[in-house]
């Protein structure tokens, strides 16, 4: 049988040991000073300034001692004195290690009262620094993994500052393997709904660092909301809220006295190893399996905060969603694989931008039947992802936005860019695990493809004999023109109408955007000077999902209304402008585009 738990308290630290792994906390700030595991005295990187911030506890407490399980408390209370220097919260940090378990879980009770004044919180994560003369090798996913470079191939010197702090190209690394990669921590990013498991391993002894997430109901912006996982350091993190791919719309905003608290995890920090060096990349399989066991188990049965609701306080929300698109087939169609959650109450979409509740989303079987399990206790809307479409709750019948018959389109509702044209990268500027990768967006600098493809103007694209998926760039963004200057571009789609015979009507333009970054969108049709456009969305976007090397980030669809007597019978064009142009990541990322005719018979209601 496994050894018990065993608890050593100290004046100024904290030891717990289950006979597997040894973790040790300060006392009473809990910040995790020590982790001992399979013969490395400490897993942990203390040579680094960094690695000792984070929130301090000024409050221990055990809350739980017994052979199975110890779990402790380091609390914080919000002291008005130290106003602007410190959250306005009251922060609760939990650590448990279980009899025979390898590793350790922690989790988080943030909460504002009532006598709190206002703030925002815009991150919140559990980071891990790893000793950077043990762990090289990275990995994320079953084809996101590989040797890293050493963190001081980041120093001037040995690495070169591309467009912002994050990106260094490698001149003089430690390993010559490495030189004329970029490194870049946004390059290793991942969706919430992928984002499971992901750490690091070192060869000597074999051993294996994991976090595991095994559930996503606490972090924000839903299944799509992209975030950071591991990167060179070495660090992995267990992200809760960041603006990351969002922007401002993610950052979450208390009024003054606003009573809310969440509970931020848990999550696992799972250790392994293998007696032969030789199979050390078998680790990841292995965390892989453990993943799965942590995600069944959800949710957890021993967290002993009475802010964690176990499985026999919450419920669970089944049905079946249909799409009805009466221009396509005039039954309902399941809508297989769509997107299905519950998030807090709000307008379409704006689950997106939910940073302050919990969501529970699963994905819809062939026949469209969902099945939402282990629904915390509360009031949801419910929600669901599929293409370009909208949800009754009433009925659970998805009525997309349309107008009458499409005339043409340009990409298919997926919410990503990837379906478009992705260039090679800049042979400058590589990463070696993104090379004949399907995550060829990873690479660095495809923003500045945009010029070096289209030299003499800017795009243009037929309807009928251009394809998107070649013919139409990933991005729409500026073109440098000279040191610190950017010119907007001006793309054109040209098409035919043969027969013009609703002239007294209006034509539909979807636009759906996958992202925006400071951008202004302008439409206008046949004139690409006409002054005022047909339509401007004005500045929209901050999600940054260019720079950060992502396919999406805030969604958004605009219906711009073009009367029929702006057409003309034959060629035709429309011109969209995206007018910002201060600087090189400002764009905007298509998911499609859409023409829709005057339907002569019937209309479907727009939402």
């Amino acid at each position: 049988m496994s050894a018990s738990v065993q608890l050593h308290i100290q004046d100024d630290h904290v030891v717990v040991d289950n006979g597997v792994t040894v973790i040790t906390l300060s006392n009473p700030g809990g910040i995790l000073t020590g982790v001992q595991y399979n013969g490395i005295d400490n897993m942990l990187e203390l040579h680094n300034k960094d690695l000792n911030g984070g929130i301090k506890g000024t409050s221990f407490k055990v809350i739980v001692e017994k052979e199975e399980q110890v779990e402790l408390s380091f609390t914080r209370k919000w002291d008005p004195s130290v106003q602007g220097e410190q959250a306005p919260l009251y922060i609760d940090k939990r650590f448990v290690v279980l009899r025979g378990r390898s590793g350790f879980y922690s989790y988080a009770i943030f909460e504002h009262s009532k006598d709190m004044p206002a703030f925002n919180l815009n991150e919140t994560r559990i980071a891990f620094m790893l000793r950077k003369d043990k762990f090289h090798y990275m990995a994320i996913a079953d084809d996101r993994q590989r040797y890293m470079p050493h963190p001081d191939d980041r120093l001037p010197g040995r690495g070169q500052e591309l467009d912002y702090p994050e990106a260094v190209l490698l001149v003089n690394p430690i390993e010559p393997e490495f030189k004329g990669e970029v490194d870049d921590k946004y390059q290793y990013s991942c969706d919430n709904k992928d984002n499971k498991v992901h750490g690091w391993i070192c060869f000597d002894p074999p051993v294996g660092f994991w976090q595991i997430a095994p559930s996503n109901e606490f972090r924000t912006g839903g299944p799509l909301k992209q975030d950071l996982t591991s990167h060179v350091n070495p660090t992995t993190l267990a992200i809760f809220v960041t603006s990351h791919y969002a922007g401002e719309d993610l950052v979450v905003k208390f009024g003054a006295g606003e009573i809310w608290k969440k509970v931020f995890g848990p999550v696992f920090i799972y250790l392994n190893s293998v007696s032969d060096g030789a199979q050390a990349l078998s680790l990841w399989d292995d965390a892989k399996y453990q993943m799965n066991k942590e995600v069944k188990d959800w949710p957890y049965s021993f967290p002993a905060s009475e802010d964690f609701q176990g499985s026999d306080e919450r419920g669970s929300v089944r049905g079946r969603l249909l799409v009805q698109d009466r221009y396509i087939n005039m039954n309902n169609l399941p809508s297989k694989d769509a997107y299905v959650g519950l998030a807090a109450p709000g307008d379409i979409g704006s689950w997106q931008r939910e940073c302050k509740g919990y969501q529970f989303w699963v994905t819809a079987d062939e026949g469209g039947y969902f099945d939402i399990k282990n629904v915390r206790s509360g009031s949801y809307n419910i929600f669901a992802l599929a293409p370009g479409s909208r949800i009754e709750v009433g009925d659970l019948v998805y009525n997309p936005p349309r107008d009458g018959p499409t005339l043409w389109e340009i990409g298919v509702p997926d919410r990503s860019t990837a379906k478009f044209c992705i260039p090679d990268p800049n042979p400058k500027y590589i990463n070696k695990l993104y090379v004949n990768h399907p995550d060829r967006f990873r690479q660095y600098g495809l923003w500045e493809r945009y010029a070096d493809l289209y030299p003499g103007g800017d795009l243009v694209y037929t309807v009928g004999v251009s394809d998107y998926r070649k013919d139409w760039f990933f991005a729409q963004v500026t073109r440098k023109v000279g040191d610190n200057a950017y010119k907007g571009s001006t793309w054109q789609i040209k098409f035919k109408i043969e027969n013009l015979e609703h002239s007294s009507g209006t034509y539909i333009l979807r636009l759906a955007l996958a992202s925006a970054h400071h951008s202004e969108l302008q439409v206008r049709i046949n004139d690409p000077e006409a002054n005022p456009p047909l339509f401007s969305s004005g500045e929209i976007g901050s999600d940054n999902a260019i720079a950060r090397h992502a396919i999406h980030g805030i969604y958004c669809l605009y219906s711009v209304e073009m009367p029929a007597a702006q057409f003309v019978q034959g060629e035709n064009s429309i011109f969209l402008t995206q007018a910002r142009n201060t600087g090189p990541f400002q764009g905007v990322m298509y998911d499609y585009i859409r023409l829709e005719a005057p339907s002569p018979s019937f209309s479907v209601k727009r939402p």
